[in-house]
């Protein structure tokens, strides 16, 4: 969802979902507002011993008792030093465990979600909820609520004790108090939606830079380094005055709100310093009730500065819960059926009935258009067609990336809309034709295929797939670090390392994108004789760019606009079927019908 169309935060409503986060923590909660209570006493009782060390302490009838007035002030002040630090402590391990463990859930619910998020979410965006949103929320839920928790408590307890003071001048400071609260109230909503703007334009940064990064030799390519550069400091730019804009109204807050307390407390303590001339009032009296008002002034400016806080937290943290809340929309059913037990020799089957798809951000599109297709156990068979007719959208519905919008696909007799999307997509190996490689070794890049693999099998499925070679050549052999998607790798390596995993995994479905296509011709003829070895029992989809190397399938399906334009042998279709001719013509030059299957293979040797 854009920046544009996500609703803003109209209360503090958002960080009720802090909560369950906090909940497993209660133990240690109730601990920190132990020490919470007891520091506020001692911060409390120090004007009660400052009142007694002036009105009694520097009394010549009284010198004996100096020090232990002086002592209770002592011991006052290490009483709230040791729980006041304590109730740091506390509150701090507590927001910073309360926001990994909201990481965490964030970041498992984001990578179960299914392309359709994607499609309409930016990585960046989501990367900025998970760092910045969440660093908002962190200084809330640590050093922020110990802030928040002692100012409420300093600002209850000094009210309390100003009445038991003073009860005249306590009242008039009571009747200030909605003075004090109004410059919060104005200028908190203003915060709140500046807040949010912020966010969005940091976002808004953290998704071009990821986009122009992740395709970086393409901007140095094509010279594009200025073009960029400006476009992000165009959104920098916006993220600086959105944030400019936020500081300068809080700033504005603080300052009405300082100026209402202060220019309050001072109208006080010179109606207090009249008591004092005229008797009612000793000046201890006074020394205790400035002390309160000073500690009520301190905690209001204190909150007046938090409430700020409160609203950026309530923004990130409503943007956070979006992703907490969203859904795949390849739902599992509340009882799923089971699919067979992958036995090789049987297992495989696939039935794709009927199914018409369109994609959500292409609605009026369809990208299969009744797509019907039984493909047996053990059968191979290649997918060929123009770009964009639907080849790889197949292979996304059988992976349940996306459900059709009608027809099914079975597995083995099951509809695997009925069965955990986890289930099928663990009998299905796949090789893209783009691979991704991780940022860690060689060894553990192979093991994604199957996480509990030994080493051995490892470099089995490495030699499987000829990348032993050239694994063993790297500086740490297997365990040499990648790189960022596997920048120290070519194509063509990255590529067998992609299908290492697939034999690792050992799947009774095989789905290749073109396995091939980024190998030179040794490693080609050393990759495409494992893959025929380790094909021979499993059922094996290809999507063939190239038809040469649809010629040795099953059966090759000819797909135009979503929809089956022909099926059979590759002299069948080159004599039947007007675009699988017309395909084979742009690629190798001949015409339709001019020559049999010999002479074909003949051609596409030389």
């Amino acid at each position: 969802m854009s920046s544009s169309e996500r609703p803003k935060a109209k209360s503090l409503q958002p960080l009720h979902a802090l909560v369950p986060f906090i909940a497993p923590y209660g133990g240690r909660m109730l601990i920190a507002l132990g020490a919470l209570l007891i520091a506020a006493a001692a911060m409390l009782f120090l004007p009660m011993a400052l009142k007694n060390v002036i009105d009694q302490g520097f009394s010549a009838s009284n010198a004996a008792l100096i020090d232990r007035y002086f002592f209770v002030l002592i011991f006052a002040g290490a009483v709230f030093a040791a729980f006041a630090s304590l109730r740091f402590y506390l509150v701090g391990w507590i927001g910073e465990r309360v926001v990994a463990d909201i990481r965490s859930a964030v970041y498992k619910r984001v990578i179960r979600m299914d392309p359709a998020f994607f499609e309409v979410t930016k990585t960046g965006e989501v990367l900025s909820r998970l760092t910045t949103d969440t660093t908002l929320i962190q200084s809330l839920s640590g050093a922020g609520l110990s802030i928040l928790l002692r100012s409420s408590l300093s600002f209850l307890g000094s009210l309390v004790l100003l009445m038991y003071t003073n009860v005249k001048l306590a009242l008039i400071i009571f009747a200030l108090i909605p003075l004090v609260l109004a410059p919060m109230l104005f200028f908190g909503r203003r915060v709140r939606r500046l807040s949010r703007d912020s966010q969005d334009r940091v976002a808004d940064t953290s998704g071009l830079a990821g986009e122009t990064l992740n395709a970086i030799q393409t901007v140095q390519a094509f010279t594009l380094e200025e073009l960029h550069g400006a476009r992000y400091d165009t959104a920098v730019e916006d993220s600086f005055f959105t944030a400019i804009r936020r500081m300068r109204v809080r700033a504005w807050m603080i300052a009405a709100a300082i100026i209402c307390v202060f220019g309050s407390v001072t109208l006080v303590l010179w109606l207090g310093a009249r008591s004092v001339l005229h008797g009612t009032m000793t000046g201890g009296e006074l020394a205790q009730f400035l002390s309160y008002a000073i500690f009520m002034a301190s905690a209001v400016a204190s909150l007046s500065e938090m409430w700020g806080e409160l609203q950026r937290a309530a923004g990130a943290m409503e943007r956070t819960v979006e992703l907490l809340e969203s859904r795949p929309s390849i739902a599992t059913p509340a009882t799923p059926v089971t699919l067979p037990a992958q036995s090789f020799g049987g297992a495989g089957a696939i039935s794709f009935e009927h199914l018409t798809f369109n994609y959500p951000s292409r609605p009026d599109t369809r990208a299969l258009d009744d797509f019907h297709l039984d493909i047996a156990a053990g059968e191979t068979v290649a997918f060929v067609g123009p770009s964009g007719a639907g080849k790889s959208t197949a292979f996304q519905l059988l992976l349940r990336f996306y459900d059709p919008t009608a027809g099914r696909i079975l597995v083995d007799g099951v509809d695997i809309a009925g069965a955990r999307a986890e289930d099928v997509r663990a009998r299905i190996g796949l090789v893209p034709q783009e691979t991704m490689i991780f940022g860690a070794s060689a060894r553990e890049n192979i093991r994604f295929g199957r996480p509990g693999a030994s080493d051995a099998e490892i470099e089995a499925a490495a030699r499987a797939a000829a990348a032993d070679e050239f694994i063993r050549r790297l500086p740490e052999g297997y365990d040499t670090f990648l790189g960022e998607k596997g920048a120290r790798l070519s194509g063509g390596q990255k590529q067998r390392i992609a299908i290492a995993r697939a034999i690792l995994k050992n799947p009774p479905i095989l789905l290749l994108d073109e396995a091939t296509s980024s190998l030179d011709s040794e490693s080609e003829r050393l990759v495409q004789e494992a893959l025929e070895r380790l094909m021979r029992s499993r059922t094996t989809l290809v999507i063939a760019h190239r038809l040469a190397t649809a010629i040795n399938s099953d059966r090759i399906v000819v797909i135009e606009r979503g929809r089956i334009a022909g099926i059979g042998r590759h002299a069948e279709l080159l004599r039947d079927n007007a675009l699988y001719a017309r395909l084979a013509a742009l690629q190798f030059g001949e015409l339709a019908g001019s020559a049999g299957e010999g002479e074909w293979r003949t051609s596409t040797a030389s």
